[in-house]
């Protein structure tokens, strides 16, 4: 479906959706395991994102995997294939993808509910969002579950931008691990940058590095976003070829 064909009555129903759930966003730690040194109660970590074909027929591949903390075994792995029917509109991509997300996190639940992940890394963005609401924050509210956004592009959002200041800061991240905070011109802090390796940086010639937004059900800080690495950026990604 062409994105253009969209009634205006469909995406107004959707910002009013959006508007509901993020007062149900709690942006703060709220996990024991979050207050322990070196994280000593995670033990599962999860991961969800839907991957397209190069066709363009609306189907796709939902994968939910959950790992073992700090051991990263695979505990649980569900890939399956959907027909994915709405169309991408810029800043409502938790309308194509997250009820299929919920389905595979309802299926663990029922399945294997003891491999229910403490923590959820979504491919898409968080509180970076244009209303503050992205998918992995729809994705959190929906699941009660504590998500982390990761996404690789910068959402020009709350006047972040990809300006000389931007740049200089990618430039100071030398080593895995470094990271520095994504804060809007309202004073707010909508997420982390950190580097993959430096080689990334020189390739991508001066790119932003992952995007990791915060946001969702509960926020988890600067110290796990260090250890997102991958993703796609919620409202820039490239739509399905």
């Amino acid at each position: 479906m062409d994105p253009k064909a969209l009634p205006a009555a469909t995406l107004r129903s959707w910002e009013r959706e959006q508007a509901g759930l993020r007062a149900a966003v709690v942006p703060e730690d709220t996990e024991r395991w979050q207050r322990e040194p070196g994280w000593a109660g995670l033990r599962r970590v999860g991961g969800v994102d839907l991957s397209y074909g190069r066709g363009n027929d609306g189907s796709a591949c939902v994968s939910l995997v959950v790992l073992s903390y700090p051991g990263l075994e695979v505990l649980y792995e569900d890939c399956r294939m959907v027909a994915v029917s709405a169309p991408y509109v810029a800043g409502f991509l938790a309308f194509r993808e997250v009820p299929f997300m919920v389905e595979a996190v309802q299926r663990l639940q029922r399945e294997q509910p003891e491999l229910r992940p403490q923590v959820l890394l979504v491919d898409g963005n968080g509180l970076l969002h244009q209303r503050g609401f992205g998918v992995a924050c729809h994705l959190g509210v929906l699941t009660d579950l504590p998500c982390v956004g990761v996404a690789k592009n910068l959402l020009h959002v709350d006047g972040l931008a990809k300006d000389e200041l931007h740049k200089e800061q990618i430039r100071s991240l030398q080593k895995k691990g470094d990271t520095f905070p994504l804060m809007g011109t309202s004073g707010a802090v909508l997420g982390m940058a950190d580097i993959r390796s430096r080689a990334y940086i020189q390739k991508q010639m001066c790119s932003p590095p992952a995007v990791v937004p915060s946001g969702l059900k509960r926020k988890e800080r600067a110290d796990l976003e260090e250890k997102s690495h991958s993703g796609r950026d919620d409202e820039d990604e490239d739509p399905p070829h």
